[in-house]
């Protein structure tokens, strides 16, 4: 059995329409996904150009990667309970700052290298639903090169809140659980940071001196532009 053909299989014993079935549960995917390799997904031609892309003498990548600045996503499964997919990210480009609301994600970086800058709401006294502009704390803030272990973000807490820069041309394969859902009320918000405050010092005796910010939502700008891209590894059996 395949490598992305075993992830699928243990997605479908593991997550359900709730997310996760179990913290077990979440630790046996986990498990096959940081075995996934690009070869598992049909970028091997991909990872090999990234492997040496800071290289003089390489002369094929434009070749490899598309010219177009614009990020990919390659769906490759989605149903009510997870779904399976793989942003291609160009050097330089940013995914900005985006929520994933009562969702469990893991993340793998399949090839390159990418900064991850993450955040967690911080618990306060007034309602976060009733506030324009929310404090968060940050809980990573580091760059990911593959190969590594995948990063599991959960619905409060590990980054929820988060935003990839690419340093080389990168490839992220992600797992939602349960997957963003409209009439399920999962919208993908995006932040950004503005100034506020803390006079008092409340939110930093909270957040154990670690740094924090003010995010406000906002709407990117039409710059910003994912597209679809055609899955090129093994088909799953369904």
């Amino acid at each position: 059995m395949g490598g992305i053909q075993q992830l699928y299989e243990v997605c479908k014993g593991s997550l359900s329409e709730k997310g996760p079935i179990s913290s077990e549960a979440i630790d046996k995917v986990r498990v096959v996904l940081d075995k996934i390799t690009p070869c598992d997904v049909g970028l091997e031609c991909e990872a090999q150009a990234a492997r040496v892309w800071r290289s003089p003498q390489t002369r094929s990548r434009k070749r490899v990667f598309p010219s177009s600045p614009a990020i990919r996503y390659r769906h490759i499964y989605e149903c009510k309970s997870f779904s399976i997919g793989i942003f291609c990210i160009p050097a330089s480009s940013i995914i900005p700052l985006h929520n994933h609301p009562g969702m469990t994600v893991l993340s793998k970086v399949l090839y390159g290298t990418v900064h991850v800058k993450a955040y967690d709401w911080i618990d306060n006294a007034e309602p976060l639903s009733l506030l324009k502009v929310k404090p968060a704390k940050v809980v990573r803030d580091g760059e990911m090169s593959a190969p590594c272990a995948a990063m599991v973000l959960h619905p409060e807490e590990e980054g929820n809140i988060h935003a990839f820069k690419a340093i080389t041309p990168c490839a992220i394969l992600d797992i939602l659980t349960p997957p963003y859902s409209s009439e399920g009320g999962r919208h993908c918000s995006y932040f950004r940071s503005c100034p506020k405050s803390d006079p008092s010092g409340v939110l930093l005796n909270r957040t154990k001196g670690s740094e924090f910010v003010w995010l406000e939502e906002y709407q990117p700008r039409d710059s910003f532009v994912i597209r679809r891209d055609l899955y090129t590894g093994p088909a799953l059996k369904l």
